[in-house]
């Protein structure tokens, strides 16, 4: 008998291999933009003279091209206004001061417009961010301001103006939702339904008010001072919405030599948390122009003193870095159900600029 072939060692596969060196040619290419961004950041270049960041990476995008040496950066404030952290690990604030901080840096941006469409958000996220346009407008190391225009989009109420009044100029339609300007504290009492369920709280506390916003209190627990305290803080912040309309609408109308609107005699009188449309807010001074953003786009070219300009915007960079983030996120410790609408995520005990048209 002839004898049997022998049998071939099996094949050890490669496709491993190339995934590896694959994988090792990324990570070193990742390396290699992270260096040099930051050579970039500490050299200046990527953004102004002298630029280093240590908030989000951002670059710049022309969104029209006018062949211009001249820029004005789009801003954009949309959604609820919040200081929490979202997926990129930087906050809503973080991203526009960032944004607001390369306009300033670039001396070849002239002015900043605020795309604004939100019913508001949290108070002090809103203040945060209505300071750094404050800041921006200012001079600053012998360097004169640069000024900012907002465009109002179909809704800019409550904290969405908050943001929008200390501005030099404010363009809205004339069907725009604004105004809004109150403050608005929430939260559930839930005592009812332990005591149907039969589940009874035990509250250990240092002070007699430790637990004044506690929903496991019975309203017969809830005491006038208790109900005092929270209105006068109320009353603080809303004072403090007051101010910064005022002071703000007050030098918008000075910087431009009177040639916007003035807020009227009665203007508080509105500002009891009603909506306005664009045409009444500009009635009331509250507004500068009625327009689209067009409009608000050839006013900052004339307050800036430019005749045409590149518009351009700053967009997070997406990286490797990003990418790993979005792999190792996890949402196990939350069940999501799609109601077809989107659901209010107001945390209770804390003060908001919401329009009311968002918490129906």
């Amino acid at each position: 008998m002839a004898p049997l072939p022998a049998s071939r060692p099996p094949r050890k596969g490669t496709g491993w291999k190339i995934f590896a060196v694959i994988l090792i040619v990324v990570l070193l290419f990742s390396l290699f933009l992270n260096f040099a961004h930051l050579v970039g950041s500490v050299t200046g270049a990527g953004g102004g003279k002298g630029y280093h960041s240590y908030g989000p990476r951002l670059e710049e995008v022309t969104i029209r091209d006018n062949n211009s040496v001249n820029k004005i950066a789009v801003v954009p404030i949309e959604g609820i206004i919040t200081g929490q952290v979202a997926d990129g690990g930087f906050s809503m604030v973080t991203v526009i001061k960032e944004e607001l901080k390369r306009a300033r840096d670039d001396r070849d941006v002239k002015a900043v417009i605020l795309k604004v469409d939100s019913p508001g958000g949290e108070v002090l996220a809103s203040d945060e961010i209505a300071n750094a346009v404050r800041e921006f407008e200012k001079p600053k190391d012998g360097k004169p301001g640069k000024p900012v225009i907002v465009s109002m989009g179909s809704l800019a109420a409550s904290g969405g103006y908050y943001v929008s009044a200390p501005s030099e100029w404010i363009v809205a339609n004339e069907l725009t939702i604004t105004g809004s300007i109150g403050v608005i504290m929430s939260g559930f009492n839930y005592r009812g339904l332990l005591d149907k369920i039969g589940v009874r709280p035990q509250v250990f506390k240092s002070g007699k008010y430790k637990d004044m916003l506690s929903g496991t209190k019975t309203p017969e627990e809830v005491t006038p001072e208790e109900k005092q305290m929270v209105q006068n803080l109320i009353d603080e912040t809303f004072g403090k919405f007051k101010s910064v309309v005022r002071k703000g609408r007050d030098a918008a109308y000075d910087s431009n030599n009177h040639t916007g609107s003035r807020l009227s005699g009665d203007w508080e009188d509105y500002a009891d948390g009603r909506i306005l449309s664009g045409t009444e807010a500009k009635r009331l001074g509250f507004v500068d122009e009625l327009g689209d953003f067009e409009t608000a786009l050839s006013r900052a070219r004339t307050i800036a003193g430019v005749s045409d300009a590149d518009l351009v915007q700053y967009q997070p960079i997406f990286d490797l870095s990003n990418l790993f983030h979005l792999f190792g996120k996890s949402d196990a410790k939350a069940v999501k159900l799609d109601l077809g609408v989107d659901v209010p995520q107001l945390h209770a005990g804390y003060m908001y600029f919401l329009s009311p048209t968002y918490l129906q």
